[in-house]
């Protein structure tokens, strides 16, 4: 009979002798940002890293993501390790790429380290040949929901047919054998050695919308235009008189952006377009507040007289985190870094995350970890 806690230390032992490797990856990955469903740089770090651990992996999913499995006695339950991939775009972040504006704001490099890091544990360690399952290693891309006429384009290329990366990996099949997921997630501005287990998340939708009116000279004949940007304007303004109707308890979000404006200063703008998410904390609530906003904008194009096109793209479903793993994780972290540094108390995050599809199908938790300034 094996003892339990002895394997760990073990298994967190040979982490330790990775110190230096684990974080030089960490560090390339962060000077070299790569946007979602792009992530090639950061991939073939990934596989040479496999490649030196000794162990199988299946690459190309999704585009770029990479399944390394570790055997241990049995190949059930496996239970998936994610790490993101990709970056986002802060052009103004000290180590953006110039050209792409994209930056590891959100600590997705240090998912990658961790990833390769568990792994250099679990083998190092052979702790394997004593657990009845499997591991699998699995670096994920393009979790940040940006980009999205690019990823628009690779659907009509049939190269994928959702835009976010775990989203196709689920459509793919490549969760079918996975029976519970863990994913650990920098906490922003956290320096000391702080963990929080219990993690909810919104589920969104996406939304493009396109106003349609018609071109005339602006200090001519504005009267014989039809005047797009002024039903935006109405549009979302309908959609602020909403704001006081939304329940604080229910996390609702809508934060636009005008993507096309007009053609020129000096023409009655004809086209004009906006991108958003509605974000929520259930999908009861998502979908009704989804309907609501949709009739403020429409609200603005009648107004107006002009026409009005919605595209409502599938998002993220909302996040919730397992019971069973977080109390597990929860008494783990405690025994590392000791119980008063680990919060077990519900967090809710407005953000979205599509580690949200994965908890909706099998157990899996996201933590937030500390360490980060």
């Amino acid at each position: 009979m094996i003892n339990v806690e002895e394997q760990k230390r073990k298994v967190c032992k040979c982490i330790d002798e990775h110190r230096e490797e684990i974080m030089n990856i960490g560090e390339k990955i962060f000077t070299n940002p790569e946007l979602g469903f792009k992530e090639e740089k950061t991939a073939k770090l990934i596989k040479e890293t496999f490649e030196k651990m000794g162990i199988k992996y299946k690459d190309k999913l999704a585009l770029t993501g990479i399944k390394a499995t570790i055997p241990g006695r049995k190949k059930s339950p496996c239970v998936a390790v994610l790490g993101e991939m990709d970056a986002v775009i802060s052009p103004d972040h000290p180590y953006a790429n110039k050209k792409t504006g994209a930056a590891h704001a959100c600590g997705h490099h240090t998912m990658i380290a961790n990833l390769l890091g568990i792994g250099f544990g679990l083998i190092d360690s052979g702790v394997m040949e004593y657990l009845d399952g499997s591991v699998a290693l699995f670096a994920v891309p393009a979790e940040e929901y940006i980009e999205i006429e690019y990823r628009k384009k690779l659907v009509q290329e049939g190269k994928i047919k959702y835009l976010g990366g775990k989203q196709e990996l689920i459509r793919l099949g490549e969760f079918d054998n996975i029976d519970m997921a863990i994913m650990s997630h920098a906490a922003p501005n956290t320096p000391n050695k702080v963990v929080s287990t219990n993690i909810s998340m919104n589920g969104f939708i996406g939304k493009i919308v396109r106003y349609i009116g018609k071109g005339s000279h602006a200090g001519a004949a504005p009267e014989k235009g039809i005047n797009a940007l002024s039903a935006a304007m109405l549009g979302l303004q309908a959609v602020n008189s909403l704001r006081e109707t939304f329940k604080d308890e229910d996390c609702i979000r809508f934060h636009p952006i005008i993507t096309k404006g007009g053609a020129g200063v000096n023409t009655v703008p004809s086209d004009v377009r906006i991108e958003s998410y509605v974000r929520a904390k259930n999908m009861n609530i998502l979908i009704e507040t989804n309907q609501k906003i949709n009739r403020a904008l429409e609200a603005g194009a009648m107004a107006i007289g002009c026409n009005i096109e919605i595209e409502d793209i599938p998002g993220y479903l909302p996040m919730i985190s397992s019971d069973t793993m977080t109390k597990i994780f929860s008494d783990n972290a405690s025994k590392i870094i000791g119980g008063k540094n680990v919060n077990k108390k519900h967090l809710h995050f407005a953000g979205s995350s599509d580690m949200g599809d994965i908890t909706q199908i099998i157990p899996g938790i996201q933590p937030f970890r500390g360490g980060f300034k």
